[in-house]
């Protein structure tokens, strides 16, 4: 390792900003990037990345970042952790690819044992692996339908399933998404999520008596959905996407005894908050239940494409040939994901608990200073700051938050937004507090920069 790099590991404390941003070779490689690849794609802010360890990026002019994003809450064990390095070393020399669908090798058969042993209840699951989290949510949403023979399904407003077709027709938080897309897989309803800063029915919690969960029964079952014909309930446990919303306690007890009640499957969508990201190794243990069918990508293996589908051994009843996926479950991405979560059992869901706690603490902090700040919430180090112009009002303040992620940016800290007006805050598990610090500090200096409205509440 060269020293520049140590250096990077070890020492740094603060970002370096060393050219206006974008630098020059940032900006040609931009041009270059507009001349050649697909124009889909949405890059917030001019950042070429060239390294990076821990929480801190070094893009091509030497500029260095806080990354708060960890790859858009990938990177689980921060970047280019050394364990997980290694363990991608050691496996690329011995086998790179064989694929899983057709040939057995032994890190994807110790992954499916440890994956399976870490999903809540005491039943025995079955594990099947794709690239990502869109491929695990399309996988189970073939096996629901396999399994029950049912081919109605229920998502939310606000979910962000994945973009295949499957995935994109349970989704539903931008109208971009599926624009032109259409006709989408039919036979799915988007119902009110647990939003309660903004409540769909106009009510508050707890006084509404959870009229979003009871309204499935009452309405929904009584009215244009058969109940018997439904084949899973798809629901992101914090939806992350929508804007890192956090339901009631109660909110995911109710959903799962409708979908107990009624025959239905309750798969949770944990791309995004499971792998310790909340403290604990899924989201909805938080809640106290245990799902029917669970996927998983994103943090699962530090930055190597993986995703998982894990349901219950009675469940994935599928024969033969019914789905498969030739690079799902790469010995490689295995191998990532086996030190991945031997990390986050050692010590790193432990410190997303109190680092979560500590950056909760220090944004309802500057909640109490800056009134565009409507809403802070979150559990462990997914947390999300919702901004609007007015606090009765509620007016969203979406040019105000892409404005702060901006100026964020400037100043060398790497935020990513969520939502109509939410900025998510989701670094890597081994973010540190002085590093809770530096990105509180930028990211008042961002506020109030661009709100200039600073008014003691």
């Amino acid at each position: 390792m060269s020293l520049r790099k140590q250096k990077m590991e070890v020492t740094m404390k603060y970002p370096v900003m060393k050219t206006a941003l974008p630098g020059p070779l940032a900006s040609q490689l931009i041009q270059t990037d507009k001349r050649y690849v697909s124009p889909s794609y949405t890059r917030v802010y001019p950042l070429v990345a060239d390294k990076a360890r821990g929480l801190w990026i070094e893009d091509v002019d030497g500029n260095v970042f806080l990354d708060f994003t960890a790859g858009i809450a990938v990177c689980a064990t921060g970047h280019c952790h050394p364990r997980v390095v290694n363990a991608i070393k050691e496996q690329s020399e011995r086998l790179l690819h064989m694929s899983g669908t057709d040939f057995y090798y032994t890190s994807q058969i110790v992954l499916a044992e440890k994956l399976a042993s870490l999903v809540p209840g005491n039943g025995e699951n079955k594990v099947f692996f794709g690239n990502s989290g869109a491929e695990a949510v399309e996988a189970a949403f073939k096996l629901a339908r396999f399994h029950t023979r049912r081919e109605l399904n229920i998502a939310f407003f606000g979910a962000f399933h994945g973009r295949t077709m499957g995935a994109l027709s349970l989704t539903a938080s931008r109208t971009i998404q599926k624009k032109h897309y259409h006709p989408f897989v039919p036979g799915i309803t988007h119902i009110p999520y647990a939003y309660c800063y903004r409540c769909k029915y106009g009510l508050c919690y707890p006084a509404c008596g959870l009229e979003c969960v009871h309204w499935i029964e009452e309405t929904l079952f009584r009215t244009v959905m058969p109940p018997e014909e439904v084949a899973a309930i798809f629901v992101e446990p914090i939806q992350g996407e929508g804007g890192y919303i956090v339901p009631p306690l109660e909110f995911h007890r109710e959903l799962s005894r409708i979908a107990r009640t009624h025959g239905i499957l309750y798969v949770a969508d944990e791309v995004q908050s499971g792998m310790g990201r909340t403290g604990k190794m899924f989201a909805l243990e938080h809640f106290g239940v245990t799902p029917d069918i669970i996927a998983v990508a994103k943090g699962i293996a530090s930055g190597l494409p993986l995703g998982a589908m894990i349901a219950r051994a009675d469940i994935m009843d599928w024969e033969a040939g019914s789905h498969a996926s030739t690079f799902g479950g790469n010995p490689v991405s295995c191998q990532a994901a086996l030190a991945t979560i031997q990390l986050l059992e050692e010590e790193l869901m432990s410190n997303a608990t109190l680092q979560g706690e500590r950056l909760m603490v220090g944004l309802k902090r500057l909640q109490n200073s800056f009134e565009c700040i409507g809403d802070v919430r979150g559990i462990g180090l997914m947390v999300g700051v919702e901004l609007v112009k007015n606090r009765d009002t509620k007016e969203r303040a979406g040019d105000w938050r892409n404005s702060i992620i901006q100026k964020a940016f400037q100043k060398g800290l790497l935020l990513l937004g969520c939502g109509e007006n939410t900025l998510r805050f989701c670094p890597a598990l081994t973010v540190s507090a002085e590093e809770v610090a530096v990105c509180l500090s930028i990211f008042e200096e961002a506020v109030q920069e661009v709100t200039k409205r600073w008014t003691v509440l």
